[in-house]
């Protein structure tokens, strides 16, 4: 190794990731690095050029907005992530906190940003599918940790069903969802993934004040489902239906539901207003 060049442990160290992040930089060329008796090294101003072209589109965002940088937490949430570091991970989330982010902010500027590229890796063979199921993993003990900060106390605005449809085997998106919408104050059963239509309607029909029923779509290809739980909500118990999730296509948006949700802010909106026309019904 000559002093131009250090290690890929090395380099790690000073990007502050782990090494099977550094070597995964280096798998999909991002950063260069040369095998040399069997050990990676990197030189000194290929991580150089690495560390500026990361940081050039946090700080030209900044500059634009005149702020300083923020930390890209959900950059280092996915890197702990995908190495299955529960600790570290748990780490992230709370210098997030610490630093005056709110849970419902940790959900969706950094656990949904570090999700969504750690999924989008995977779609394009950068992500095995081990460090995918260990990220899922990870994720759902962090949402077990975070999900009582959802908590609020007092009356509730009413009970909401929601679950992914049977098929959809992706229980963090509707675990997600349910804690956002109990930080608005809202009573919540969720069902987790793979819910088949009659699980949805036990739940329904023994619920006080409910809402509505939300149903949670990842996969594209699963619309028949999708539209049978609907149609057995709509017929058994006559409630409104809200659908979301980041699988809604255009043969899902005609899968019969009331209202279609494509991001949180929209899906939160529209319980809010539904728990509105209950309370004017019966007024």
């Amino acid at each position: 190794m000559t002093a131009e060049a250090i290690t890929l442990n090395e380099a790690a160290e000073k990007l502050g990731v782990h090494y099977m992040t550094a070597y995964r930089y280096v798998r999909t060329g991002r950063l260069h690095a040369v095998k040399v008796g069997g050990e990676w090294q990197v030189g000194l101003s290929d991580l150089d050029a690495f560390t500026s072209a990361a940081a050039a589109p946090a700080n030209a965002s900044a500059a634009r907005s005149g702020r300083t940088g923020r930390v890209d937490y959900h950059q280092r949430l996915e890197d702990r992530l995908l190495v299955g570091d529960e600790n570290g991970a748990w780490s992230v989330i709370e210098s997030a906190l610490n630093s005056g982010s709110e849970p419902r902010e940790i959900y969706l500027e950094v656990l949904s940003p570090a999700l969504a590229h750690i999924g989008a890796e995977w779609a394009a063979g950068r992500v095995t599918v081990a460090e995918e199921h260990r990220a899922s993993v990870v994720t759902q003990r962090l949402i077990g940790r975070l999900g009582p900060r959802f908590n609020r106390p007092g009356r509730k605005r009413g009970s909401i069903v929601i679950g992914a449809p049977q098929g959809d085997h992706h229980s963090v998106p509707s675990s997600m969802a349910s804690d956002l919408l109990r930080g608005q104050g809202f009573n919540i059963i969720d069902l987790g993934a793979n819910s088949p239509p009659q699980s949805f309607l036990d739940a329904l029909e023994v619920v006080d004040d409910l809402v509505a029923a939300g149903v949670c779509a990842t996969r594209s290809d699963n619309e028949a489902a999708i539209e049978d739980t609907i149609e057995m909500i709509h017929k058994s118990i006559n409630c409104p239906v809200v659908l979301g999730g980041g699988a809604i296509t255009a043969a899902t948006r005609n899968c019969g539901a009331d209202v279609v949700s494509f991001d949180a802010d929209s899906m939160v909106a529209a319980f809010e207003e539904l728990a509105v026309r209950n309370t004017r019904s019966r007024s």
